[in-house]
């Protein structure tokens, strides 16, 4: 850098003196050789009139020692001629051997009375010359004045020009080399402080007090690293915080790059696989579960988050994978453990199976004793009949509800195994509707089916199949349309449709009653779960209808939802796969 730095300094300087040595020369050269040909040319022609006039009016010497005498004073050749051109004096040549200087132009016009000057080299003796004649009665003088000693002049003053020149140019080397030293060493910190920066060093500083531009690129520099510094000491601290909390986590996490690398994990997911991860390696090589591997190559193709059950991460374990896309590429991937949460949830349906199957018999008992005991009892025991048939209401709604848990605890374990094949969806209308017509209209309830599909004036029949059990979902078309009557029997009418859905078919069970408040619609298939309590003990509801709903239609691949607004009525839609 600093034989660049010299050798660019040194080229400027070159580049400046050679233009102030050309420009002077052109100008202050050409400026002083004009000065000094006008000077010469006025000294000159003011000695040609002194001679003139003394060859006109000395009569104590011959033109002959005239002229030697002028030549000698003016340092000039002199020459006297007639008016016919003839050469009447020479001072360095004999007249006798001289043509005739009539012709000349100098001579010309002094022979009609002016005086004049020109300057042209002479023929003999190959050297420039400055004449200048002037007239005098019967002739002329001239003198002429050798010009080699201006060119002299000028080729000394061109020397010395060029030695100042040369010794500019030796000064110039000298500035040169201290500039570009100290410019080196200031370039070279600036260099050097960002080579460090660029390894890592952000302390690094390069201090230069200048006020010139490269003192500012410093402190632009200084000012940039010190923003860095303060930059990632935020972002390692960030980090630090992010893998402690991380770290923290029961669940395992891994981050794997956008070509299927692995970046990061924390510590619950070192424990959970016996290899240990190891960064930058494939992320085949640590985790080889099919599902947990599709999972996130969907969400980095998607840029979407993703789910999935994954079951081979670790023998005899299930996990729950929730992959999501990471900005630059990639996925960021939660592994949660769900093996105790699954072995509880077996435990606990297990519980309320084995419970309502050992209580079905006891209450079948007791509902059949009460019934007895009614039977047997004369009418005038009322005090004793009121209380068996109290007996026996709580001993069929006992009966009823661990009839309900025992379905519940089947369709959520899987026990209960669904049937599906393709069935229209105006049978399971119609079928709802055949089921539930008697004792609608035992209650005063109108109950009703729409025809029209919702779809540009479509009918029922137009629907595709679905793919369905039809005792499930009859079971569910029960469980709604008895909610309907029960809490919607104010409005006086139930519907029954379905309609094209994005996935499948929607069905729905709208009533016009009271509603329910918009706070109980996230929690209503919840078990137990009673919008009104009193109402639902008083109509012999379990609170598990809606729940086992639930869990039928996921079983089926659909969904359930509710819909309502207080004053208007409520709207059970669920939705089933097309066949």
């Amino acid at each position: 850098m600093k034989n660049r730095i010299f050798f660019k300094l040194l080229a400027a300087f070159l580049i400046v003196i050679a233009a102030t040595a050309l420009t002077l020369d052109a100008m202050l050269g050409s400026a002083w050789e004009a000065s000094l040909r006008a000077q010469i040319e006025r000294d000159l022609t003011q000695k040609t009139l002194l001679f003139a006039h003394r060859v006109e009016t000395d009569r104590t010497r011959s033109i002959t020692e005239i002229t030697a005498e002028e030549a000698q004073a003016a340092g000039a050749r002199a020459t006297v001629i007639d008016a016919s051109g003839k050469v009447l004096a020479d001072s360095e040549s004999n007249p006798a051997t001289m043509e005739n200087h009539a012709g000349r132009p100098e001579f010309v016009a002094a022979l009609v009375g002016r005086t004049a000057s020109s300057e042209r080299r002479s023929a003999t003796l190959g050297i420039p010359f400055l004449y200048v004649a002037a007239p005098y009665p019967g002739g002329a003088v001239r003198l002429a004045y050798p010009l080699s000693d201006l060119e002299a002049v000028q080729a000394q003053v061109r020397r010395r020009l060029l030695w100042g020149s040369a010794l500019a140019l030796l000064i110039a080397l000298l500035v040169a080399a201290g500039a570009s030293i100290l410019t080196a060493r200031r370039l070279e910190r600036i260099v050097d402080v960002a080579a460090r920066i660029e390894r890592g060093d952000l302390r690094a500083r390069v201090d230069d007090p200048s006020l010139d531009e490269i003192g500012r690129v410093a402190v632009a520099i200084d000012r940039t690293a010190g923003q860095v510094e303060r930059s990632f000491a935020a972002v390692r601290s960030s980090q630090h915080q992010l893998e402690t909390l991380l770290n923290s986590m029961q669940d395992a996490v891994i981050a794997v790059s956008s070509d299927g690398l692995v970046q990061w994990a924390n510590q619950p997911m070192d424990r959970l696989v016996p290899q240990r991860t190891r960064l930058n390696a494939p992320v085949v090589e640590t985790i080889r579960d099919p599902d947990f591997l599709a999972t996130v190559k969907a969400a980095t193709t998607t840029k979407q988050a993703k789910t999935a059950r994954a079951t081979s991460v670790v023998p005899g374990r299930a996990f729950d994978v929730t992959a999501a896309p990471l900005p630059d590429g990639g996925a960021v991937a939660v592994l949660r453990d769900l093996t105790e949460t699954e072995r509880v949830e077996k435990t606990r349906r297990d519980f309320i199976a084995n419970v309502s199957h050992e209580l079905r018999t006891p209450l079948t008992s007791i509902q059949g004793y009460a019934e007895t005991l009614l039977d047997s009892t004369p009418d005038n025991g009322a005090h004793t009949r009121d209380f068996l048939e109290i007996i026996r209401k709580n001993a069929a709604r006992m009966a009823r509800l661990t009839e309900d848990l025992l379905t519940l605890a089947r369709v959520e374990s899987g026990e209960t195994r669904f049937e599906t094949e393709p069935v229209p969806p105006v049978e399971l209308l119609r079928d709802a509707q055949e089921n539930f017509r008697e004792i609608a209209r035992g209650q005063g309830v109108e109950f009703e089916i729409i025809e029209s599909n919702g779809q540009g004036g479509g009918t029922l029949e137009s629907l595709p199949s679905v793919m369905a059990d039809r005792e499930a979902i009859h079971q569910v078309f029960s469980n709604l349309i008895d909610n309907a009557m029960k809490y919607g029997r104010a409005g006086g009418r139930i519907v029954l449709g379905a309609r094209p859905a994005t996935r499948g078919v929607e069905f729905y069970v709208q009533d016009f009653g009271a509603g329910i408040s918009s706070e109980h619609l996230p929690r209503l298939f919840e078990r137990f779960y009673r919008v009104d309590k009193a109402r639902s003990r008083e109509s012999g509801g379990t609170g598990l209808g809606l729940a086992i709903a639930k869990h039928i239609m996921l079983a089926h691949g659909g969904s359930i939802r509710a819909e309502s607004e207080l004053g208007h009525g409520s709207t059970f839609l669920f939705t089933l796969p097309t066949a």
